[in-house]
C-alpha cells in the first residue's frame, strides 16, 4: 500500500489542492493528514471539507487546537495568535466541532502518527534535533513515527540523522508542511510511503504562491504571514 501523509496545511487552500493533484499521480492508495489543517492561511473551513473527505485519519495540531480554544494560543507569536482569532471566528460549527474531537497521535500497526513529538503529544514539542529525535524515540514502540509541527521535513533513525528509510531500524519522520514551508524551500512538502518495499519519499512541488498571499492580504491577516510563504520561512 502507497500511504500519502500530509501535515501543517494552515488554511492553504492552494496549495492542498496541488499536493492531493500530486498524490493522484503518486497512486497512493491513502492519506493521512497529522494535523495543523487551519491557522495562518485564510481558507480554513474549505480545506477542512477538503480533508474530511480524502484523509482517513486527521490529528489535531496545536494551531487546530487553538482555533477552538483561544488560551491555547498565548504562548503563540503575536501573528499566530492573531491567525487563531480571525480562524476561530470564521470556522463553521461544525468544523469547530470537529477539531474538537480529532486525537493528538494514531497508531497503525508498525506505524505511529503524530503532529509533534510522541513523547507528550499534548505539549506539542517539537523534533529538530537528534537530542529531541532521542527523547522522542523513547515515548513509542513503532518502527515508523511520521510527525509534522516544524514544518521542516527531515529523518531520524536511532542512529542519527539521515536520507533513506530502511527495514531493521527504527525512525521518526518529519513529512514537512503542505501550507508553510520554513526549511527556506517555499515549495509545498509531504511524504508519500510504501508499506510493501518499505521506502519512503519527500515529494516537494511548487503551487501558486501568489494566489494564497493575496487572500491573506485580503482577509486582514498579518501580512507578514503573506510574505513568508515566498520565502520558505
Amino acid at each position: 500500500m502507497r500511504l500519502a501523509i500530509i501535515s501543517d496545511i494552515h488554511g492553504n487552500l492552494e496549495a492542498l489542492t496541488t499536493a492531493l493533484e500530486l498524490i493522484k499521480k503518486h497512486a497512493a492508495d491513502e492519506i493521512v493528514c497529522l494535523g495543523d489543517v487551519v491557522g495562518y492561511g485564510a481558507n480554513p473551513n474549505e480545506c477542512l471539507t477538503i480533508v474530511r473527505e480524502r484523509c482517513s485519519v486527521i490529528l489535531r495540531g496545536n494551531h487546530d487546537a487553538a482555533a477552538v480554544d483561544l488560551s491555547v494560543a498565548d504562548q503563540f507569536t503575536i501573528n499566530a495568535r492573531l491567525a487563531a482569532i480571525w480562524t476561530n471566528n470564521v470556522l463553521l460549527k461544525e468544523n469547530k466541532e470537529l477539531l474538537e474531537t480529532l486525537p493528538l497521535t494514531k497508531s497503525r500497526g508498525d506505524i505511529l502518527l503524530a503532529h509533534g513529538s510522541p513523547y507528550e503529544p499534548e505539549e506539542w514539542h517539537y523534533i529538530i534535533s537528534e537530542y529531541e529525535a532521542k527523547e522522542a524515540f523513547q515515548a513509542f514502540a513503532e518502527q515508523l513515527c511520521f510527525v509534522g509541527h516544524s514544518h521542516i521535513p527531515v529523518i531520524f533513525s536511532e542512529k542519527g540523522t539521515t536520507a533513506l528509510v530502511a527495514r531493521g531500524d527504527r525512525f521518526i519522520i518529519n513529512v514537512g508542511s503542505i501550507g508553510q514551508p520554513r526549511d527556506g524551500n517555499p515549495q509545498l512538502s509531504f511524504g508519500i510511503f510504501d508499506t510493501s518495499s518499505w521506502t519512503y519519499e519527500n515529494i516537494r512541488a511548487e503551487y501558486d504562491i501568489p494566489a494564497a498571499a493575496q487572500k491573506i492580504r485580503k482577509a486582514g491577516l498579518p501580512r507578514a504571514l503573506a510574505d513568508r510563504l515566498m520565502f520558505g520561512v
